[in-house]
């Protein structure tokens, strides 16, 4: 697989290895790195009228925390993470940052809640790919938790599990494994071998093994968390089929086509009759089954895996989600390999737009598709235009590689 099929499924996959957290945490618990869907019935008249609130003059906000403190900040807090999932990062950033003032005015900076969405805004922080200021952030969370729950604790652990993925993100693979070896070992003593918390973190650690390359070692982590979610929850569950399809894109990454192809409909037929033919987690397994047929040359297969993602990605969660653009992304350069270089460059310049406007000209989605669109460029003979996407990516590289020394 070539890297931009690794940045659009592998490092999703270690976005969603956290999403059992909050049944670990608590109901008031919102530091997962994979937003909470699906918010509870009761609470969506509740949200749509503190987004128009937070929308307003700030007057309006102050007034209705001063009116409803505690249920004003957790349905903020809550609106930060329904745009997060949406891919609106920086409705989500102002969102976290609205509720950050309004605990740390009414609970303190160290209580818990108030630490809970410090570590929120450390995960728009990365999804923005300000890795700097996600690092502050989930730091500032660690030392937050450490004093007030304890070093041990589920919270501080999470912590230390984010800065793994940040770590990972920034290209630091032995800070990155340090800290996830760290969140192993304190959860195993905390909860247990087999606790399901403590098989997140190892399903983290065969994704950066397979960031890394290291293949026997990822397939070694991920045999072993799904071996104790199928004892732990079931063969049916969906933390049990996301390890089923995190082991067929590992067996894509090994050149074992036919065991991925199974491994694959097996995850999306789970995913589907579990959850829906429209829920994302099915989509994501519909976007990695057309990136197997490509592999395969079954070319026509995935072109149309990939518009029958791109559908569900776009209705689901919108065309500014990073998962629909990377979508947008993947038909662009399977357009170009079929030959069909204008819908190609139709693909690739939405792509990149998008990016640019969701995570930022210098987030790592943003140079690939920089780079993707030269090679187009350079095939369609537009070599001005070329040039100056290749000089925009070197330059990019260059700044990415300075922002990951410090």
């Amino acid at each position: 697989m070539q890297d931009w099929e690794i940045s659009a499924t592998v490092k999703d996959l270690s976005l969603r290895a956290l999403s059992g957290y909050e049944e670990t945490l608590g109901a008031k618990q919102m530091s997962t790195l994979n937003p909470v869907r699906g918010l509870v019935d009761s609470e969506q008249g509740k949200l749509l009228e503190v987004e128009k609130i937070c929308m307003g003059p700030l007057s309006g906000y102050e007034d209705a925390l001063e009116s409803n403190q505690t249920s004003t900040l957790r349905a903020i807090n809550n609106l930060g993470i329904r745009y997060s999932e949406q891919g609106n990062l920086k409705e989500a950033e102002e969102m976290f940052t609205q509720a950050l003032r309004g605990y740390k005015k009414v609970f303190g900076a160290k209580h818990a809640s108030t630490l809970d969405v410090v570590n929120n805004l450390g995960n728009i922080y990365r999804d923005q790919g300000k890795l700097l200021k996600a690092k502050a952030m989930y730091m500032r969370a660690r030392k937050g938790y450490k004093e007030v729950l304890g070093a041990k604790h589920v919270s501080t652990l999470l912590t230390l599990n984010n800065l793994g993925s940040l770590y990972s993100e920034r290209g630091k693979p032995k800070k990155a494994e340090e800290m996830y070896m760290r969140t192993l070992k304190g959860r195993e003593e905390a909860l247990g071998a087999n606790h399901t918390t403590t098989l997140d973190a190892v399903y983290c650690l065969g994704i950066l093994y397979m960031e890394q390359g290291k293949l026997d070692e990822a397939e070694e982590m991920n045999t072993r968390a799904l071996k104790g979610y199928k004892e732990a929850l079931g063969a049916n569950h969906t933390s049990t089929l996301d390890i089923v399809h995190c082991l067929g894109i590992l067996y894509m990454e090994q050149g074992k086509l036919d065991e991925a192809e199974e491994m694959n409909t097996r995850a999306f037929e789970g995913y589907e009759e579990a959850l829906g033919a429209n829920h994302t987690s099915t989509l994501d397994a519909v976007y990695s089954l057309g990136i197997l047929y490509r592999n395969q040359g079954k070319l026509d297969d995935a072109e149309d895996m990939f518009t029958q993602a791109l559908k569900g990605y776009k209705e689901a969660l919108g065309v500014n989600h990073k998962s629909t653009l990377d979508a947008f992304h993947c038909l662009g350069i399977l357009y170009m390999e079929q030959g069909k270089l204008l819908e190609a460059e139709e693909m690739h310049v939405r792509a990149l737009r998008g990016y640019e406007n969701a995570l930022g000209s210098k987030h790592t989605s943003a140079l690939l598709a920089t780079n993707n669109l030269a090679k187009l460029y350079r095939k369609q003979g537009k070599l001005k235009e070329a040039e100056v996407m290749f000089m925009q990516a070197r330059l990019l590289k260059v700044t990415i590689k300075l922002a990951s020394l410090f």
